[in-house]
């Protein structure tokens, strides 16, 4: 049986007894000057059961009970999340809007998804695998409704540069090793979703992904130059090297590649212009790569110049030859495993979600997995009967189609933002865009995961710790350095702790307590109250933000509160949440302390501790300093504004207005 001993915060030792006055919200304690004390009974914990955290059942137990109260139709949203939507499908409404996105994305993925191939050095004819099995699979176990599947750039530029390494682009290898490679994805995928780790993305922060995008934006860009130049430049993920082999082979230049990729981009980035900043012409932006590849295929057929290479094999050849609402982070991982899990078994590499196929299907109008269902209708189709047709497409075309996607992953934008913002943040996003651009793709990823990890160990093993002040007025305590108009106590320090407490801040945390200590002496006189002293006899531990405290860190403040009890420093605890004040009854703090030294207050506290230091042998009677003309102004113009707060309820220590006066009379 779970049993509750109620303590009073009182000042005085003869009204103990009304701590057993369950039924009382606060006590009045008549002090010396005639000025009563209001504090609210703290509720300290007796004979708890075990936390659940400290039970090693506690999980299993919790996943049974689910289980146990999952229906029919429960499971199938699990296993199946396409059964949400199929199940409140609106036909009238939803049918020709999903129907138009999925055309939409669908006439968009089919140039794009041979683009990308060739950028990750596989034959056209594997993106448009790619872009087909793995929409269907996503639209029945992924959890997004509007997210877009396929080859994407920046995973086809990852294949190239890993598999680069291990075998020519040329080899049959290389085709096998990046399905399997799409096998790996998909399991690795499916594992952390089951296992519940899609947590870990939190991890890498948007500064480290947009510096990481904008720098590789840029080498896939480089990459594709070769097919505008005319002539083959190093396959590299680095800018130096890229940009050696493409001075070094000026002399090869071709001018009809350049001229002819030159048009079809600028063609492609003026549809995506239109399409963004017109509502009407809004098709624009998805029909652009389908229109470079008709106009590109249309040039060659009719010209049938030298200069510009087409590709070498046809689709169609290729394809003779082979035999065979809210979102969850964790469903999405599963989604997307599954996705290329079954993809692999159809031939396609590593892909994922589509930036800007998604943001064309969204707006689009798509309002379920059917406009999805819809793009890979389009891309069967493209693979059983429009295949003769891409057997001329200048390969000069299908590079410009992948710059014009990627250049909008430049994100500058990004960076001035950052920059006026928050410069830590930009000088994360630099960090991972100069390792990204100089060092490679797969270091500039670590790096800057790596630099992103530093910096939250950092900021948790250097919480902001801050010095309170009583808001004049009022009986709410905020830190001096954002309200410089709040005053203090001489003889108190109040100190809250914004972050948990643990091992690795611990040291951190008693080294500020400590400088607070002795920083107080040189606060401005006219801001302080109360009995003037000459040090500090009580610190007051503001504990509210304080989600987590773990032993290392109970044993720390120990050891502090042995320390200033050796200096006649007393300790004192405000608004611990239930799991931090478990853990300080069970770790015997609560007892070193005191239990009459724990309040549910600031307030509370800074009341018992001011009678306390008014008490101190040889404190002198002296009058409050006077107050300058602004902050009195200010003082005024609060306290008629908490008054009329008052007229409907009372101050929350009192319940009369006098209560809005200081704990310390001015008069003498």
């Amino acid at each position: 049986m779970n049993t509750k001993t109620r303590y009073s915060s009182t000042s005085s030792t003869d009204l103990a007894s009304a701590a057993s006055a369950d039924n009382q919200k606060s006590y009045s304690v008549s002090t010396l000057g005639g000025h009563s004390v209001k504090v609210i009974p703290f509720d300290y914990p007796t004979d708890q059961p075990p936390s659940s955290s400290s039970s090693p059942f506690t999980l299993a137990e919790t996943w049974r009970s689910k289980v146990e109260q999952m229906t029919f139709k429960d499971w199938m949203d699990f296993i199946f999340p396409c059964s949400r939507w199929i199940r409140t499908y609106k036909w009238r409404e939803y049918l020709q809007v999903d129907l138009m996105a999925g055309i939409t994305v669908g006439v968009m993925i089919v140039p794009q998804s041979m683009s990308y191939a060739k950028l990750a050095g596989l034959a056209p004819i594997y993106g448009l695998y790619s872009g087909f099995m793995p929409v269907f699979i996503y639209a029945i176990f992924g959890s997004s409704r509007q997210l877009a599947v396929g080859p994407v750039a920046l995973v086809s530029l990852l294949v190239s540069n890993i598999l680069g390494d291990i075998v020519d682009s040329s080899d049959v290898l290389y085709t096998e090793l990046a399905i399997l490679l799409a096998l790996m994805v998909g399991v690795l995928e499916c594992t952390m979703g089951l296992l519940r780790l899609g947590w870990i993305i939190r991890f890498i922060s948007h500064s480290v992904i947009s510096g990481f995008t904008s720098a590789s934006a840029i080498v896939i860009a480089l990459s594709q130059a070769k097919y505008f130049l005319g002539y083959d430049i190093v396959r590299s993920s680095e800018i130096i090297p890229l940009i050696k082999s493409i001075v070094s082979g000026l002399d090869q230049f071709a001018w009809q590649p350049f001229v002819m990729g030159s048009i079809v981009l600028g063609i492609l980035l003026t549809m995506k212009h239109l399409g963004k900043t017109r509502k009407c012409l809004r098709f624009l932006r998805a029909s652009g790569p389908l229109t470079a590849v008709v106009l590109g295929t249309a040039f060659v057929k009719i010209f049938h110049p030298s200069s510009i290479s087409v590709e070498s094999v046809g689709i169609a050849k290729a394809l003779a030859a082979k035999n065979g609402y809210e979102l969850d982070p964790n469903q999405e991982l599963f989604g997307l495993g599954v996705a290329n899990v079954v993809g692999s078994f159809f031939l396609s590499y590593p892909s994922t979600g589509s930036f800007s196929r998604s943001a064309v299907n969204h707006e689009s109008g798509a309002k379920t997995g059917l406009s999805g269902i819809v793009t890979g209708l389009i891309m069967a189709c493209a693979l059983m009967f429009l295949t003769e047709l891409f057997e001329n497409i200048p390969q000069c075309a299908l590079a410009a189609i992948v710059i014009s996607a990627v250049i909008g992953l430049v994100d500058y934008d990004e960076a001035i933002f950052l920059w006026r913002v928050d410069k830590k943040d930009f000088v994360l996003w630099s960090i991972t865009a100069a390792t990204t651009l100089f060092l490679g793709i797969e270091i500039g990823v670590l790096v800057g995961v790596g630099v992103s990890l530093a910096f939250v160990i950092h900021e948790s093993a250097n919480p902001n710790v801050a010095v309170l002040g009583r808001l004049p007025g009022t009986t709410i305590y905020r830190n001096l350095k954002q309200y410089p108009e709040a005053y203090t106590y001489n003889g108190i320090v109040v100190v809250r702790v914004d972050a948990p407490i643990y091992f690795a801040n611990i040291s951190y945390i008693k080294e500020r307590l400590r400088e607070f200590e002795f920083q107080c002496k040189e606060e401005d006189e006219s801001m302080r109250r109360g009995p003037e002293v000459e040090r500090v006899h009580f610190v007051v531990l503001e504990m509210a933000p304080a989600t987590y405290i773990d032993s290392s860190a109970v044993q720390a403040l120990k050891d502090l509160h042995q320390e200033y009890e050796s200096r006649d420093i007393k300790m004192t605890i405000a608004n611990p949440n239930k799991d931090v004040l478990s853990t300080l009854s069970k770790s015997g703090l609560v007892d070193m302390i005191g239990k009459e030294w724990c309040f549910v207050r600031v307030h509370d506290a800074v009341q018992v501790c001011l009678q306390k230091v008014q008490n101190l042998p040889g404190t002198p009677r002296s009058p409050q300093q006077p107050l300058s003309k602004e902050t009195s102004s200010f003082f005024k113009r609060m306290l008629k504004e908490r008054a009329e707060e008052l007229a409907c309820s009372n101050l929350e220590s009192g319940d009369t207005i006098s209560e809005l006066e200081p704990l310390i009379s001015k008069r003498p």
